[in-house]
């Protein structure tokens, strides 16, 4: 029987969700929202000023990625199959509902996106990936009701690139590619959407990335912001891609340059700024280069957009606070959507332990009422290239409320603390990030905080790889493995995986598996299956192209040929899923699990 009400854990799964909109630049009082709708993630057209929303998809698996034209006349989302990223973008009218006959408006093949740009004349600039080709990128005008002109490429190569920026009228796209064969450190180029005659190039060389974020939203203006690693740590320079002009920023703040944004007049810029677990915005003046913070100083914002009336639109949680969409301006709620309300839960510690590396971060939840030493979840983060960070989790706040405290790594490998630390696992992929979270979790031992005998080791995609790496490199440490969507046998993941994720691989290992077979053996959980003794559950999507079932059921068989305790469970999606039925049946399978080896 179904507990009512449901537990506190249950409900912030299941309270509505809503992304921050994306409104279109020629008609700011037109956007596109993905929001949940039936308990599953929807796109939708959404007018601010009438609070009116019209759903436009109705997939079952749901749907995230969508755009709205600078005109705000068309809404595109992406469509795959059940969850695959494999599919076509498809658009349809503003306002119109989801039972509308879409429209497919170029007559491209299915791919993995490599990105979409709209102009407001009608010309999208669309990236493909796949396997046979590497990167194609192609333009084409949509008409308004015709399928348009037919696609011209503008760019392909074998190695992987993505559309990035596109100029305000049109004209001019820019492109990161890694045709070094470095997908971690891309460089940048421009091009003539109109011929795909080169315009400009920018390449710091080897170890030093350059990723572009937005074209001045003028047309007619050739400035772009891009965010570079020259000093170390993420940066922001505006590059005038017709003058070859560079112009740093330089805000005087700690912390990685996470994402920036031009504000419509084209004379301040907002940025967010990534420092120690938490990621704020500040405006930055072009004029006289003065730095003001917008908004909440605690937390972490995952989304802003600066609005033509200077308000800005804001994503923001703390671990103690859930997850808003506000008006930075008023402080209130952008979207009104009933039964959105969520409990609460803790607050984080901030840890700092020393490690083979350097000084190494982490986050603390602990649970209310329970006695040091605390039974522990390590919630390992995914990427690597990604952080842990004070914000709100239903995951790590469903493991508080049954007494568990909460681990939060950000290993080296993490973003947020410069290109070093987040390019410290060459040569020792997964050993590395192991050795970190280990030396957090040992040091919360040693001071009694955390009981070494009750400490579960958790995380999904590549937390879930290192899952289940450590537990076959740190078996004494670990008396259970939770690993969702993980690597598992890399190279098996390796040849069934997305072609922008081969091309991850091949930077991070120095080559694919048949060039660099000893770096792949050595990284892979599949190598140290005989020396698992923890229990694990492994929770895996049957169409994931990123973490693919076979791999998965290579090391399950395996490590049931060695003896090991192994519960395998699948579902119909791919990475993760959208669907709130599901992630809270995949709560209660982890939960149950625990119960069922751990006690509690």
């Amino acid at each position: 029987m179904t507990d009512w009400p449901p537990p506190d854990w249950e409900r912030r799964f299941r309270a509505r969700r809503v992304a921050l909109p994306d409104w279109a630049t020629l008609n700011p009082d037109r956007a596109v929202v993905v929001a949940t709708a039936g308990g599953v993630q929807q796109v939708h057209s959404w007018t601010p000023s009438a609070q009116r929303m019209v759903r436009a998809t109705d997939r079952p698996q749901g749907t995230t990625e969508a755009l709205i034209d600078p005109r705000g006349d068309w809404v595109w989302w992406f469509d795959d199959t059940d969850g695959n990223e494999h599919g076509v973008w498809r658009r349809q009218p503003f306002d119109s509902p989801a039972q509308t006959r879409t429209q497919r408006p170029i007559a491209l093949p299915a791919a993995y996106d490599a990105g979409l740009l709209l102009a407001a004349d009608g010309t999208a600039v669309i990236g493909r990936s796949d396997e046979s080709y590497g990167t194609q990128i192609h333009a084409v005008y949509v008409g308004p009701v015709s399928a348009g002109t037919e696609p011209r490429l503008l760019y392909a190569h074998r190695q992987d690139a993505e559309v990035a920026a596109l100029s305000q009228d049109g004209n001019l796209v820019a492109i990161e590619h890694s045709e070094r064969g470095d997908s971690i450190h891309p460089a940048l180029r421009v091009l003539r959407v109109d011929t795909g005659a080169p315009v400009a190039e920018l390449d710091d060389g080897p170890g030093l990335g350059l990723w572009a974020l937005a074209f001045a939203p003028r047309p007619g203006d050739t400035r772009l912001l891009v965010s570079h690693e020259r000093t170390g740590y993420a940066r922001l320079m505006i590059w005038d891609v017709a003058t070859s002009l560079l112009r740093p920023l330089d805000l005087g703040l700690p912390g990685d340059v996470a994402d920036a944004h031009w504000y419509p007049d084209c004379r301040s810029v907002l940025v967010a700024i990534d420092h120690e677990a938490r990621t704020l915005l500040y405006r930055y003046d072009l004029a006289d280069g003065s730095v003001r913070q917008v908004g909440s100083a605690i937390g972490t914002v995952s989304a802003a957009t600066a609005r033509p009336d200077g308000d800005v639109w804001v994503a923001r949680s703390s671990a103690g606070e859930p997850r808003e969409v506000i008006s930075g301006r008023s402080g209130q709620a952008l979207v009104q959507l009933s039964g959105s309300w969520v409990p609460p839960s803790v607050g984080v510690e901030d840890v700092w332990a020393d490690g083979p590396g350097g000084r190494i971060h982490a986050l603390l939840r602990r649970p209310p009422g329970v006695s040091a030493p605390c039974p522990v979840v390590v919630d390992v983060h995914g990427g690597p290239s990604a952080h842990d960070s004070d914000s709100f989790s239903p995951y790590a706040a469903a493991w508080v409320d049954h007494g568990y405290a909460v681990l939060s790594v950000n290993y080296r490998g993490s973003t947020g603390y410069g290109s070093a630390w987040r390019d410290a696992l060459t040569g020792q992929v997964g050993h590395t990030e192991l050795a970190d979270i280990a030396a957090v979790h040992e040091a919360l031992c040693a001071e009694g905080v955390l009981d070494r005998d009750r400490s579960i080791l958790a995380g999904a995609s590549w937390g879930g790889y290192l899952v289940l790496l450590g537990l076959g490199i740190q078996p004494e440490r670990w008396r259970l493995g939770l690993a969702g969507v993980p690597v598992a046998d890399y190279e098996a993941a390796y040849a069934d995986e997305t072609e922008s994720l081969k091309a991850f691989d091949r930077s991070l290992f120095g080559g694919s598996p048949a060039e660099a077979p000893e770096a792949y053996r050595r990284s892979s959980p599949l190598t140290y299956v005989g020396q698992v003794a923890a229990p694990v559950l492994i929770l895996a999507g049957k169409n994931d192209p990123r973490c693919p079932l076979r791999q998965i059921e290579n090391y399950v068989g395996m490590l049931r040929e060695h003896g090991g305790t192994v519960e395998l469970d699948t579902y119909d999606a791919g990475h993760s899923s959208m669907v709130d039925d599901e992630r809270v049946r995949q709560m209660h399978l982890e939960l149950d699990f625990v119960a069922r080896h751990l006690g509690g």
